[in-house]
């Protein structure tokens, strides 16, 4: 399954989501794709007060949405 995670450099908070993430990774069979925002200004725009983003292809949870049964209940929904 396709996760995007997007981040940025010194994030205590995107550490933190990433972890949950390897958590579920072969649960999931996740393919997570890191993108650092500041690599591409639209991300920067969409994102740069909301990081940690983690979006699946149904599924976006922002900085205050991420924990682990948020993030569980999302992939559930895409592995179904």
């Amino acid at each position: 399954m396709k996760v995007l995670f997007y981040t940025k450099e010194n994030c205590l908070l995107c550490e933190e989501a990433y972890m949950l993430l390897e958590l579920f990774e072969k649960d999931y069979a996740l393919d997570i794709e890191v993108r650092d925002i500041y690599s591409d200004d639209a991300w920067l725009e969409k994102y740069q007060i909301l990081i940690p983003v983690i979006e699946t292809k149904e599924t976006t949870l922002t900085a205050g949405e991420i924990n682990l049964q948020s993030l569980e209940a999302a992939l559930q929904r895409h592995s179904s």
